[in-house]
């Protein structure tokens, strides 16, 4: 029997044409925004991958994270058990992670300033890989110096349900599908409330294969 969320992935939805829905005060999902960049964006993604492998991270806790991680930019995020942070150079290679291409850095500065956010200028890209069962639970991003840019969100492969909760960790989040192409971008009054990822589906995606990649484009440093 399909659960409640199968309706969301339903093939009409995959289909959904380019528009800017608000899920927030200052957040909005932008359908289909990076679709046109796709075949700027791939190359320059593989060759940041190429490296800077995509690895299993730990956290403080001790656990290994379902989600495979990289970073581009002058800052690259990090965890192990000494905690979380942002880093100049790769923890693996020590050193500085790869550049960030420009379309990338152009789509993220464009996508922002469509949701409000003129004046967005991100120094880190994080890159994580998501497989079918892997998920990424509620969190705040609150590694980066201070606040006032939003966090640009793009989402490439197979569909995921983002979970967008509130200012606190017990708030019940909004579920929201996205989908190949789409974009999150949310900052403002909304820039630390909790978000996540529900485990991943089984699938095939025509162009990235049995993946999602996510890239979120931060102000760090």
């Amino acid at each position: 029997m399909p659960g409640p969320t199968a309706d969301l992935f339903a093939e009409d939805a995959l289909q959904q044409p380019a528009r800017r829905e608000q899920i927030g005060e200052e957040s909005y999902v932008l359908r289909g925004y990076a679709l046109p960049w796709i075949e700027r964006l791939l190359p320059e993604l593989r060759q940041v991958l190429a490296q800077a492998p995509f690895r299993k991270m730990v956290t403080p806790g001790g656990f290994t994270m379902s989600a495979a991680l990289s970073s581009c930019g002058a800052l690259g995020w990090t965890t192990d058990t000494s905690g979380y942070r942002y880093s100049p150079l790769d923890p693996r290679s020590q050193h500085p992670w790869p550049a960030m291409p420009s379309a990338l850095r152009q789509l993220a500065t464009r996508a922002a300033a469509e949701a409000g956010f003129s004046a967005f200028s991100p120094d880190a890209c994080l890159i994580n890989r998501y497989v079918p069962g892997a998920k990424m639970s509620l969190h705040q991003d609150k590694n980066e110096r201070n606040y006032d840019a939003p966090v640009v969100s793009v989402s490439l492969g197979l569909p995921a349900i983002f979970l967008f909760g509130g200012a606190e960790r017990s708030s019940k989040p909004q579920k929201i599908a996205l989908f190949h192409g789409d974009i999150v971008v949310w900052g403002g009054v909304d820039r630390l409330r909790f978000h996540g990822v529900m485990p991943i589906k089984d699938g095939v995606h025509p162009i990235m294969g049995p993946q999602r990649i996510n890239l979120t484009f931060r102000t760090a440093g």
